[in-house]
C-alpha cells in the first residue's frame, strides 16, 4: 500500500497510472491520491472542524472553498452534528470517519484504505462499509483488509497476495468459480473420526448437532470418509484454501 502511495519506492516491477509510470511522475500522481493509514490519528485537542480546516491548509485548498468542503464532508461522513467535539473523545470509528473527510479534502481520484475497519465494533464497521461503497461510485478505492465480510460488502474486484506475490486477481464470481469441487461438508457421529479430518483436512469450521457433527473442510479431493457433500463456495473458503492450505497434512 505505501508503495502505492509512493510513501516506499518499489524493489522491482512499476506502478502504472493512466499509461505513465509513476515514478516518472510523482508529483503528478499524488495529486490524485488520498490515502487513510491503518494507525491513523487526528490531533485529540482539535474538534473534527478544526482539524479538517487545517488539514486543507496544509492541502492548499483557500478559506472559502475549504468551508464548504469541509461542511459536506461532515455530512457526507455523519459527524456534522459533532463537528465541534474534541476528536480524543470520538469512538474508533467517528475518528475513521474523520479520516475519511480529510482523505477526500482534496477530491482524489484515488483512495488508498489501509485495514480501515480493523478494530471496530460491527456497527462501526457497517456503516464504514456503506461509507466506502458511497464514495466509491466515483472514485478508485483500494483498500487492503484480512475481513473477509469487508470483502464480500464492498468490492467488486478482489486482488490475493501472499508473501509479495500475487495469488490471483478477478471479481467474486470468478474467484469462487475457482473454489468448485474444492469445498465440502463431512457429516459425522464419531468424534475419532473428526480428529482424523483435523489431520487430514484444513477445516473452515464445526457445526455440533444433536446427534452429529458436519465439519467443511477445504480440499483439492474429496475427502475420503462415508458422508460427504460438495458445498458451495464462500469467500472464507478462499481465503482458508490459498493461505493456509500448506500447513495441513493430507495422506
Amino acid at each position: 500500500m505505501k508503495q502505492i502511495t509512493t510513501l516506499l519506492t518499489p524493489d522491482s516491477g512499476e506502478i502504472i497510472f493512466n499509461g505513465k509510470n509513476v515514478k516518472e511522475n510523482e508529483d503528478e500522481y499524488r495529486g490524485y491520491i488520498g490515502y487513510l493509514p491503518q494507525d491513523f490519528e487526528a490531533y485529540k485537542n482539535f474538534s473534527a472542524k478544526e482539524f479538517l480546516s487545517y488539514m486543507a491548509a496544509l492541502k492548499g485548498l483557500d478559506k472559502g472553498q475549504a468551508k464548504d468542503k469541509i461542511d459536506e464532508l461532515l455530512h457526507l461522513v455523519g459527524l456534522y452534528d459533532v463537528r465541534n467535539k474534541k476528536v480524543g473523545k470520538f469512538s474508533g470509528g467517528m475518528k475513521r470517519r474523520v479520516g475519511i473527510a480529510q482523505v477526500l479534502l482534496n477530491d482524489p481520484k484515488i483512495m488508498v484504505l489501509d485495514e480501515p475497519t480493523a478494530g471496530l465494533d460491527p456497527q462501526e464497521r457497517s456503516r464504514f462499509r456503506n461509507l466506502i461503497a458511497d464514495i466509491s461510485r466515483d472514485k478508485i478505492i483500494i483498500l487492503s483488509t484480512h475481513i473477509i465480510s469487508d470483502i464480500e460488502s464492498v468490492a467488486k474486484e478482489t486482488i490475493m497476495i501472499k508473501n509479495g506475490a500475487l495469488l490471483m486477481q478477478g471479481t467474486h464470481e470468478d474467484i469462487l468459480k475457482g473454489m468448485k469441487n474444492r469445498v465440502y461438508v463431512i457429516r459425522t457421529k464419531d468424534e475419532r473420526e473428526i480428529a482424523q479430518i483435523q489431520q487430514k483436512y484444513k477445516i473452515v469450521n464445526f457445526q455440533r448437532g444433536i446427534d452429529h457433527t458436519e465439519v467443511r473442510v477445504v480440499s483439492e479431493t474429496i475427502p475420503s470418509f462415508k458422508d460427504v457433500d460438495i458445498a458451495t463456495p464462500k469467500f472464507e473458503d478462499v481465503y482458508m484454501f490459498y493461505f493456509d492450505l500448506e500447513d495441513t497434512k493430507e495422506v
